[in-house]
């Protein structure tokens, strides 16, 4: 297993896999130390998990520069995911005891309660688009509800969950509570398939989804499942369009276009359409593409080369199928996974930049005749994941957000964006479960009935 720079195509390190043997007497450790672990009070959790916190701040310049080496990553963006990371362990330190404590029933008992139990080894399989952020949004409330943790990380992000393992023992966590496992996917399966793991949380497309779940579903496993979007954006006709071009911009290009949550679909308003488009391309020739070590780049390459090739492709096939380059679309000269920010407009469905997601800086609008159809446009999709609407009409906004959309997050008048404080999870083929608040810490327990006759 390799790691190489996005930037310049150079190998940084190769790391050995572990086999099954090894995988599992891990796992077995992990399990064992999930014995001690959850007789732990939730002050002593809590005190480390503090700890963590404050190792992330102070450790976030360097883990931002492995980061931007590992998969292109800007400084500043590095910077800010494992700050974001300190708020999930401080959020999850201060509000896990509540989230957890025993609630009251009223029955016919003379007392009956619902008791929140940890379930043990949680093995998490991450991707690399936020190789920090990702990991500590399972890691946080897992450990804090009591249980351990396992880590598949994605190969070409192997310093990153290296670096995570040794951060958790830094804090004071015990011996095995939390372990990065270098392994395949055939290795992983095995895991699941076996008695140390006892539930599974993944973060990546659905059809590694999909293969989780059959896994884990064969071996009667919970899993939470965070898989792929394509966020549809509605931009309705008395939307401010300066604010709703900057945000929307901002949006399609958080994390160089390569994340979940990004906005991937732009549907706009006849009335608003031509206007939009032509705020919306100049705004997209201003970004700068550039090494992610220097500052006045606002985009780097994107993680790896099969990734930006396969981008590439989905574009040529939009424009083959109808769709107007506005903007970019042209393979870049010289070293590095790099990609220009893209513009497509007239974007239909049936073109592959609307019935696909988008993983990298490439913009799709679609024109829509009215709201009606706007809203039925944003749903044409297997996906669930998030969704925003644009509209100077907030009442009216908040209304299609709740009732119209199909989506686990719809933002009103803003970008898509993960909060330690509010769910996150979608729905169809963006998966299941809620990672995040409290319904996140209650993913993986026991939630028991207690009953005292």
């Amino acid at each position: 297993m390799e790691t190489v720079d996005p930037t310049t195509g150079e190998t940084i390190e190769s790391y050995e896999l572990w086999n099954a043997a090894q995988a599992h007497a891990r796992a077995a450790s992990a399990r064992e130390a999930f014995q001690s672990w959850k007789k732990t009070a939730f002050t002593t959790r809590a005190e480390k998990m503090q700890n963590l916190a404050t190792l992330l701040e102070k450790r976030a310049p360097e883990y931002a520069r492995l980061m931007a080496r590992e998969m292109g990553k800007p400084l500043r963006d590095g910077i800010s995911e494992a700050e974001k990371c300190a708020w999930v362990c401080r959020y999850y330190a201060e509000n896990a005891a509540g989230f957890l404590a025993r609630e009251i029933i009223k029955t016919d008992a003379r007392k009956s309660f619902v008791s929140y139990q940890p379930l043990g080894p949680v093995l998490a399989v991450m991707p690399w688009n936020f190789p920090f952020w990702q990991v500590f949004r399972f890691l946080a409330p897992a450990l804090m509800a009591g249980n351990t943790g396992l880590l598949k990380h994605a190969a070409n992000v192997a310093g990153c969950a290296r670096a995570i393992e040794e951060v958790v023992r830094d804090a004071g966590f015990p011996e095995n509570c939390f372990i990065n496992f270098p392994i395949d996917h055939s290795t992983a399966a095995a895991l699941i398939e076996g008695s140390d793991v006892a539930a599974v949380t993944l973060t990546g497309s659905t059809r590694a989804g999909q293969s989780v779940a059959a896994t884990a579903g064969r071996a009667l496993k919970k899993t939470v499942l965070e898989l792929g979007g394509s966020d549809a954006y509605i931009v309705l006709a008395d939307a401010d369009l300066e604010a709703s071009v900057k945000t929307c911009v901002q949006s399609r290009l958080i994390n160089g276009g390569q994340s979940c949550i990004a906005a991937k679909r732009f549907i706009v308003e006849r009335e608003l359409y031509h206007d939009f488009v032509a705020a919306f391309v100049e705004r997209m020739r201003a970004i700068r593409m550039g090494s992610p070590f220097e500052d006045q780049s606002d985009i780097g390459p994107m993680a790896r080369h099969d990734l930006r090739d396969e981008l590439h492709k989905q574009v040529e096939r939009t424009i083959e199928a109808g769709a107007r380059l506005c903007l970019g679309g042209e393979l870049p000269e010289g070293p590095g996974a790099f990609y220009p920010p893209t513009v497509l407009a007239d974007v239909e469905p049936g073109m592959a930049a609307f019935d696909e997601e988008l993983f990298g800086p490439v913009a799709p609008i679609s024109c829509a005749t009215d709201a009606e159809h706007a809203l039925t446009l944003a749903n044409q999709s297997e996906f669930g994941l998030g969704a925003a609407i644009f509209t100077s009409d907030l009442e009216r906004g908040e209304a299609l957000a709740e009732k119209s959309v199909e989506a686990g997050s719809v933002f009103v008048n803003s970008f898509v964006k993960s909060d330690p404080r509010l769910p996150f999870g979608g729905i169809r083929g963006s998966g299941y479960g809620r990672e995040l608040s409290f319904f996140g810490i209650r993913e993986f327990v026991n939630i028991k009935t207690i009953y005292v006759a």
